[in-house]
């Protein structure tokens, strides 16, 4: 993208790079989505103790797109300048820190699931259930977190397509194993969701795999052990400058999260088993959304590094128009989907949870809206272009200061019902929307930073 692209031309090659991303956000929710799907037919208890269970995931996932947002900007900025080699020293970095974060989730989850599920339920069916699925789905992580990474360096640089490919093999290997250990197919037993959490390991097993034999026969960016353990200097204080204020963003409003449903839990089953399905429809429409997010920070992060301040201004802008557009359509798929759903799980659900599941997807549509625009800009524009800090100070602020206190009043003080409990929780999005307009029209968050050969070896 050497010249500015006129409207028909950029819209075209968005297309191009979000769609495949799309592709892979789709197949990534439909992978994690699967065990709460599959474990339907097992009992509500399982499917609510897999959700809780991915609580913890997520934060952990909060920390992969954390380091993976730092991958995937300095990569593209490199990129845009034409410096492969730096691209792959960066790629060696993020594998180094996801190696490390993954063990530790790993020991924690592994050697300590009973206290993790105590933070998210009391219910000591769930608790039980839970812990035997945690930890088996441990093993997972540091696969997951080497993959994620990957991608995300493959997706800066404009490769798109191969991860997509991944991600398909990895959803079949999950619903077949799934599917195996649940119904005890080919003479197996029935695992329930021990076997479960079996598959999902697997899959993640095999998107590792695909990565490494990619890396090894692709001209593209390839995984040397050698930037595993070399000395980073300069370029590890610039990435720790972006992945660090993107880890602690993403946690921030991860933990945050999971407290939302940890209120809920506490509040009873039937409003977990009913969140559950509604979270996994809500990501569902996210997805395209996301997709644009995505392609926001490959387009912004390489113009900067070409140093096209103005067609970078012009660029964010049509990105942004795209992705608010893009989340209406989402909340008209949650809409049109809503019947199916209902009739979907009107016998595996209880008749409370199937009339709290029926709102909830009806209050998702803001709260989508919402999320679209604020990633777009703080994901796709901001950490674009090198300024990952002030989505960690406003999520801060506005998670902790304003949504977590206002859901806990609501629950624990009012005492309101379930239903008007998850509408304060749907509005945070809504919440720090003008705040991030505010920074968005300064254009302060624009910046080329590359450095030469020179500075990173010295």
């Amino acid at each position: 993208m050497k010249t500015r692209l006129d409207k028909k031309q950029f819209l075209l090659y968005a297309i191009q790079l979000a769609f495949p991303i799309m592709i892979q956000n789709l197949i990534s929710t439909l992978v994690n989505s699967a065990d709460t799907i599959m474990l339907g037919y097992v009992s509500q208890t399982a499917m609510a103790a897999s959700s809780l269970a991915n609580q913890y995931t997520f934060v952990l996932f909060c920390f992969y797109y954390g380091l993976s947002a730092g991958t995937s900007v300095l990569c593209a900025q490199y990129w845009g300048k034409g410096d492969k080699q730096t691209v792959e020293r960066i790629l060696g970095l993020a594998s180094r820190a996801v190696i490390l974060i993954s063990l530790i989730f790993f020991s924690i989850s592994f050697f300590f699931p009973g206290a993790i599920m105590r933070l998210f339920t009391s219910s000591p069916e769930t608790i039980h259930e839970g812990i035997r699925y945690l930890r088996v789905l441990s093993f997972s992580f540091i696969f997951m977190g080497f993959s994620q990474i990957f991608v995300s360096a493959l997706r800066s640089v404009g490769k798109v397509v191969f991860p997509s490919v991944i991600y398909v093999v990895s959803l079949l290997v999950n619903v077949l194993l799934n599917a195996t250990f649940i119904f005890g197919l080919f003479g197996l037993p029935k695992l329930g969701v021990i076997g479960v959490a079996l598959g999902t390991v697997s899959a993640r097993v095999v998107e590792a795999v695909m990565c490494i034999v990619y890396s090894a026969v692709s001209r593209d960016v390839k995984i040397k052990l050698e930037n595993l353990f070399r000395s980073s200097g300069v370029l590890f204080k610039d990435f720790i400058k972006i992945s660090a204020p993107a880890v602690i963003n993403d946690l921030v409003w991860g933990v945050a999260a999971s407290t939302f449903t940890a209120i809920l839990g506490h509040i009873g089953d039937d409003m977990v088993a009913a969140n559950a399905v509604a979270v996994m429809v809500v990501n569902m429409g996210a997805i395209v959304c996301r997709g644009f997010a995505n392609a926001t920070t490959i387009i912004v992060s390489q113009t900067l590094g070409e140093n096209r301040m103005e067609d970078t201004k012009v660029y964010a802008s049509r990105m942004l128009w795209l992705t608010f557009v893009v989340s209406l359509l989402g909340c008209g798929v949650i809409l049109a989907i809503r019947p199916l759903m209902l009739r979907f799980y009107s016998d595996k659900l209880t008749p409370t949870a199937l009339s709290y599941l029926g709102i909830l997807m009806i209050m998702t549509t803001w709260r989508l809206v919402g999320e679209a625009v604020n990633t777009c800009l703080i994901c796709g524009c901001f950490r674009g272009g090198g300024d990952s800090k002030f989505g960690m100070i406003l999520d801060t602020i506005f998670m902790w200061g304003v949504a977590v206190p206002l859901m806990a009043v609501a629950a624990y003080v009012l005492k309101l019902p379930p239903i008007w409990v998850y509408f304060v929780m749907t509005l945070d999005e809504l919440e720090k929307m003008p705040f991030i307009f505010i920074h968005y029209f300064k254009h302060k968050w624009m910046k080329n930073i590359t450095r030469d050969q020179k500075e990173l070896e010295g």
